[in-house]
């Protein structure tokens, strides 16, 4: 297989992107890198689509060495020929290659190769070979296969025999077994029927079939996981006569012969016994990658936008993590997120101590300025909600609050990271502080969670947790180096996340940093232990370095263009100075003048570097999340019961899911948005028209009360009584 070739076919790219593409991840470039200072050798290939190319480069590659594996084990038996080598070549699939191989593993013991033992393939080569007549019926010639020694006691015996072995070796097509595949994926049906009686939420599934090509990917996960919760039976379904008149097409040559009822008899055992039960769970399982792929593509889309939500900038956050019991924490973290005062109240059961707990509150807004209060909406957030709105009204300054998801919040409180952290924190202080941080910055506070405890996927825990951690690893990666850190500032965590920076180089960057003070330049990243050449290559560009003299060092312009840079500020008359007071406004405008191609060729430099050169000059130390809609800041309450058929509310955005959207409008419980009310026209699938962290506008269009359920609609067309 031509790997190169086949990449670019599938992904409709130039050849020459592929393989210079190809060329920098072999050279150990990472995708990041690759996206953001390769652009011209790659023609602009997004971090996408070069993390989609990597996977896939990545399969086809073990796909080449699983074929090489194959072809070496059959020729060590002396059985390769040019029609295997050939089926080899043109094999797409691992399942196909395994198809292949699978007459010459080494067996267990099974009825087929016990019969070859007792002396028998030569009857059943005579059966296979279906002949008009014999010189003495079947039965009589399969007698002389009798051999107690051998455990051939009768004529019978001998014929069942033949037979296992026929079967065996019909099962055992890779032609036939490809097709019978295409042919069960197009008319078969996926059977659900309960596996005890009592109810539960698989409910919906205990008498329940959908045809194969068609069943939803989240319908998939949802029966697999009924499956191994004991609750469901599954099946896969496909009318026998469509595989088995194709099979006895192929193997039944001669109806006439005596032999082809023995035949036809070994075709049906084949099916029922050999082929059926494997083919099912290749497709079951086939189906299963699918679904889980379109769920963690889901999952990553859901992140990155959890992730590039925008910060919060320059505002004094009071953290809340509500509770009963054990009271209400309290964490104030100031403009650049460093904790500067933690407190516990009691406003909710069993003490509620409404008034203590109002000038506790009141002081603290008092005494720090405090802007915005970030409630987590967990257990006791509606009491608290209440409380803190109601505590607001009495306060002298402009104070809102926001409700915040609480997902994952208590994994980090009780990580090693957590602990870290705040070494003399208990956990719920340590939740009240990372509630208040993921207002101001949620990127750079929701990286030190597992991704999967985030909330914003759907049946992450029955996928399969490598290929899910990989790809949610990717899309961090891939929004903490668009958006760059403060090389002074960031935590062990979220540089960890930068460019060529592994766990140990990050904490070794923040130990530098402890022991020798600020950095003062991007190259002083080089004395750092385990930042060789390598590295700063690949983490230079991502990283800020705000109280540098060189104003480059807080751009995203690579050290490797900072002459190219120079030049062509005195080019067009300005220097670092203007760069330094925004003074590049119209620089753009001054090349585009000039002729961008021109330019390019005066500095010997690519047009995308040069426009994305210009557009950190214009901006330096931007950030990418700025132009993004704020979080959505209240100043008052909604109750479940406020809630009325027709309502118009604004709301976040909180989980996209495959049947619908959740969204958050104020109330404990999110509101579901059914596929089917996201817009007046046909939507495919929910991502088309939302995304996590957006805020939109709805309508109630139902309300439990009694199961907390709220129906929500974006349509227009909807009329409300």
């Amino acid at each position: 297989m031509d790997i190169i070739a086949t990449l670019t076919e599938e992904f409709s790219l130039k050849a020459t992107q592929v393989e210079n593409t190809v060329k920098l991840i072999d050279d150990g470039n990472t995708i990041p890198f690759i996206a953001r200072y390769r652009k011209e050798v790659t023609g602009s290939l997004d971090d996408t689509v070069l993390r989609s190319l990597f996977d896939r480069l990545s399969y086809l590659r073990s796909l080449e060495k699983r074929k090489e594996e194959v072809r070496a084990a059959i020729e060590a038996q002396g059985k390769l020929t040019d029609e295997i080598v050939a089926a080899l070549d043109a094999a797409a699939i691992l399942t196909e290659v395994e198809d292949i191989y699978r007459p010459y593993k080494q067996h267990r013991k099974t009825r087929a190769s016990v019969a070859r033992e007792k002396g028998l393939e030569p009857l059943a080569l005579l059966l296979i070979m279906q002949e008009d007549s014999y010189e003495k019926p079947i039965p009589e010639l399969a007698a002389e296969y009798i051999n107690e020694e051998k455990g051939v006691n009768t004529a019978e015996e001998a014929l069942a025999g033949a037979c296992d072995i026929i079967a065996e070796d019909v099962s055992d097509n890779a032609e036939s077994r490809k097709q019978i595949r295409a042919l069960t994926q197009e008319y078969g049906t996926l059977v659900s029927r309960a596996a005890k009686e009592e109810d539960s939420v698989y409910a919906q599934y205990y008498e329940y079939s959908e045809p194969i090509k068609k069943i939803p990917d989240h319908r998939i996960l949802a029966i697999n996981r009924g499956e191994k919760e004991e609750f469901l039976k599954v099946s896969v379904e496909v009318p026998s006569d469509i595989i088995l008149n194709f099979l006895f097409a192929k193997t039944v040559t001669n109806v006439k012969s005596p032999a082809a009822k023995y035949v036809s008899s070994a075709v049906v055992d084949s099916y029922d016994r050999l082929i059926k039960p494997s083919v099912e769970r290749e497709i079951r399982s086939s189906a299963f990658d699918t679904a889980s792929e379109g769920a963690i593509k889901l999952f990553s889309d859901n992140l990155k936008h959890l992730l590039m939500q925008a910060p919060l900038k320059g505002k004094t956050v009071l953290g809340y993590d509500p509770g009963y019991r054990t009271g209400c924490k309290l964490a104030v973290v100031d403009k650049t997120g460093r904790v500067i005062d933690t407190t516990v109240i009691y406003p909710t059961k069993p003490r509620e101590d409404i008034e203590g707990s109002k000038r506790i509150v009141k002081s603290l807004i008092r005494k720090y300025g405090v802007d915005i209060v970030a409630i987590g909406n967990g257990t006791a957030s509606k009491e608290s909600e209440i409380f803190i709105a109601n505590t607001l009204r009495e306060v002298d300054r402009d104070v809102k609050y926001a409700m915040v998801s609480e997902a994952g919040a208590s994994v980090y409180s009780a990580s090693k990271l957590g602990a870290e952290e705040f070494p003399d924190f208990d956990v719920t202080q340590r939740s009240a502080v990372s509630i208040a941080r993921r207002l101001q910055d949620p990127l750079a506070e929701l990286v030190k969670i597992d991704p999967k405890s985030i909330g914003v996927g759907q049946y992450q825990h029955d996928m399969k947790q490598n290929r899910l951690d990989e790809a949610l690893t990717g899309v961090v990666e891939d929004c903490v180096n668009s958006v760059g850190v403060d090389v002074n500032t960031a935590s062990y965590s979220l540089l960890s996340y930068i460019s060529g920076i592994n766990t140990t180089s990050a904490k070794n960057i923040v130990k530098y940093r402890e022991e020798n003070g600020e950095f003062t330049s991007r190259a002083q990243l080089l004395k750092v232990p385990r930042v060789g050449a390598k590295a700063f290559e690949q983490c230079a560009g991502f990283l800020r370095v705000s109280g540098s003299d060189e104003i480059l060092d807080n751009t995203g312009v690579h050290p490797e263009s900072y002459g190219i840079a120079r030049t062509l500020l005195r080019k067009f008359e300005y220097t670092t100075d203007d760069v330094k007071r925004g003074n590049l406004r119209e620089l753009r405008a001054k090349v585009e003048k000039k002729g961008v191609a021109s330019v390019c060729e005066e500095l010997n430099v690519g047009e995308p570097t040069l426009l994305d050169i210009i557009g950190e000059l214009e901006k330096p130390g931007r950030d990418v999340r700025d132009s993004l809609p704020l979080p959505v800041l209240r100043d008052d309450i909604l109750d479940l019961a406020d809630l009325k058929p027709g309502m118009a509310l604004t709301g976040v955005v909180r989980n996209v899911i495959d049947f619908g959207a959740f969204v958050d409008i104020g109330v404990h419980q999110d509101g579901l948005v059914h596929i089917s009310e996201l817009s007046e026209k046909y939507v495919a699938h929910p991502s088309a028209v939302v995304s996590v962290g957006d805020i939109v506008n709805v309508r109630v269009k139902a309300v439990d009360v009694a199961k907390k359920r709220i129906s929500l609609t974006m349509r227009n067309d909807r009329t409300f009584d």
